[in-house]
């Protein structure tokens, strides 16, 4: 089984303010509170194509595995490696993240992909952001609903996550706003 969800948010702050505080989203220590669930955050790769303008970047997170505690106990850990593949595209607008766990594969697999575009009612100063999750819980696919009922308790630590990280995005993009604005 998998479980889906998909999530839509209206930042009111132009798209180059919202793009450039979800690169400082994980950098500044008051989120780290916030955020607790993010343990690390390494950039690996980040290249410009030249041809396109297109910034492709890579981060290794490593996190706090969602799930409930007896989930842990059988897995046998708590901490989770992920890849976060990010491209933007400043001609378009577009910022694109696609997250994946590289470890535990065994027992979950996990994919998030969020878009950040200008609004299309107020391009200019509206930004919406896309969000989409899947979850499976691999080992327990014989016990479908045991499978179906961990699946949920993981979406909703992802749901209650991406209101704090919402949360932390709209703060960073406020900061930004009153830096840039004239004395």
């Amino acid at each position: 089984m998998v479980k889906a969800y998909k999530q839509e948010h209206v930042y009111k702050h132009p798209w180059e303010r919202v793009s450039a505080a979800s690169w400082r989203k994980f950098a500044d220590p008051e989120n780290k509170r916030i955020l607790s669930h993010i343990l690390e955050v390494d950039t690996l790769n980040r290249r410009l194509d030249t041809d396109t303008g297109k910034l492709h970047t890579t981060r290794a997170l490593t996190i706090h595995a969602p799930g409930p505690w007896f989930l842990h106990r059988i897995i046998g850990q708590d901490i989770c490696h992920c890849v976060e593949s990010t491209v933007v595209d400043g001609k378009s607008r577009s910022m694109q993240l696609t997250t994946k766990n590289i470890t535990l594969k065994k027992f979950i697999e996990v994919e998030e992909r969020i878009r950040y575009d200008p609004h299309p009612e107020n391009p200019s100063a509206w930004t919406v952001c896309s969000q989409e999750t899947s979850i499976r819980i691999k080992p327990l696919s014989a016990l479908a609903s045991m499978a179906e009922k961990v699946e949920q308790k993981c979406a909703e630590k992802f749901m209650q996550n991406s209101v704090k990280g919402r949360e932390v995005m709209e703060r960073i993009c406020r900061y930004m706003e009153a830096e840039s604005a004239p004395v």
